[in-house]
């Protein structure tokens, strides 16, 4: 990988539908935000950044104390995902990254070839972002630092990077394994996906909040 990267997690969310510290709980042999940090550094070691609250998850203290990420406190995580995104832009900017990969601390599937897809796909004027089912531009996402101006006034509550993209004609979406697109919301997405891990890819459909709905 040629250009600056700058790999940012996004782990200050309140989990309120999980009722519990999510990113802590153990999902195959690791805590779920652990399986999000592994995927990055497989991919690129040099600039990873988790984006936490006034909570920090446990995850994200043992990768800072490992050396392997920096956290940037979001004071304001409870207003929503968009304030975590601006702290990563904000701290992009200044290490003179060329380009910023979003990634959410609760979707363990994503994999290191996804990521390395994102991020070579995005340029000039052109953000990339995961495929959906149904069509639709989300997470993971990578923009370029000439985005980031533009992207800012729209980013509000937990619309995240939603709005922005839907208001783009230009946007790469990439197509990648539906799988990985799930995310864990809640208890019962935690039970399923450890006791019948093969749903994943056997669902089809629209995706809504990051689950696969047939």
């Amino acid at each position: 990988m040629s250009d600056r990267l700058c790999i940012a997690i996004m782990a200050a969310g309140m989990a309120r539908r999980f009722e519990g510290p999510k990113l802590d709980v153990e999902f195959s042999s690791k805590r779920l935000g652990r399986h999000a940090v592994d995927a990055a550094l497989e991919f690129d070691t040099r600039n990873l950044v988790i984006v936490v609250g006034d909570a920090c998850p446990k995850f994200a203290k043992e990768a800072e104390a490992e050396g392997i990420a920096k956290l940037l406190g979001n004071p304001e995580a409870r207003l929503g995902l968009s304030g975590s995104i601006a702290v990563a832009m904000r701290h992009a900017v200044e290490i003179n990254c060329e380009k910023l990969l979003l990634m959410l601390g609760d979707m363990p599937f994503v994999t290191s070839a996804t990521l390395r897809l994102l991020a070579d796909a995005a340029t000039v004027g052109c953000p990339s972002a995961a495929k959906y089912p149904d069509g639709k531009a989300g997470i993971p996402v990578c923009l370029t630092v000439d985005q980031f101006a533009e992207m800012l006034p729209l980013l509000q509550g937990d619309r995240g990077v939603g709005s922005y993209l839907s208001a783009r004609a230009q946007c790469l979406r990439v197509d990648v394994p539906v799988h990985e697109l799930n995310d864990i919301d809640t208890r019962m997405d935690l039970a399923a996906s450890k006791v019948t891990p093969s749903f994943r890819s056997e669902q089809s459909g629209t995706v809504q909040h990051g689950k696969i709905r047939s």
